[in-house]
């Protein structure tokens, strides 16, 4: 048992620094006004994955000694298995929020993933737009100048006719 939930936090570690260097790389590519924020969450990300790291050895080398019958202890392996459970089921406890830890660091990868789509969406669009409105207004400078320009030989035509 204790050798399975050691092998899952292990799998776990590696897909969490898997996220983080994901995040890591997200981080470097994102504008400067968000990259402040974005920086702190992964430095709080790293530190409680450090914690995890940190509990789970610590509790790993005194697996086999702290379960030890006491000598002298009246209930003996009752005792004993009982700190098993407690310890098996610390080490649950820690795993789940490892997990939980995994989960909500992929929450918020997505829900970057998801606002830079947005971004780059909206992004896309406003150049369309300010593309139509340049058309627009050459379109309109175009008309002006021919404008101009009739003008011109309508008073050069007027003229032409007060003279005579």
């Amino acid at each position: 048992e204790r050798k399975r939930l050691v092998r899952i936090f292990d799998e776990r570690q590696g897909e969490a620094e898997e996220v983080l260097q994901g995040m890591e790389e997200e981080l470097r590519a994102a504008p400067s006004s968000h990259r402040n924020a974005m920086s702190t969450k992964l430095r709080l990300y790293r530190r409680d994955l450090g914690k995890l790291q940190r509990d789970m050895k610590n509790s790993a080398p005194g697996f086999g000694s702290s379960f030890q019958p006491v000598e002298g202890s009246h209930h003996g392996i009752y005792s004993s298995q009982n700190q098993q459970s407690t310890h098996l089921q610390s080490q649950r406890a820690l795993l789940l929020q490892g997990t939980e830890s995994l989960n909500n660091a992929s929450q918020s990868i997505e829900r970057s993933q998801r606002i830079a789509n947005e971004t780059e969406h909206i992004g896309t669009d406003i150049i369309e737009e300010l593309g139509e409105q340049r058309e627009q207004l050459d379109r309109t400078r175009n008309r002006l100048v021919n404008t101009g320009e009739n003008l011109s030989r309508s008073r050069k035509i007027l003229r032409a006719m007060a003279r005579r």
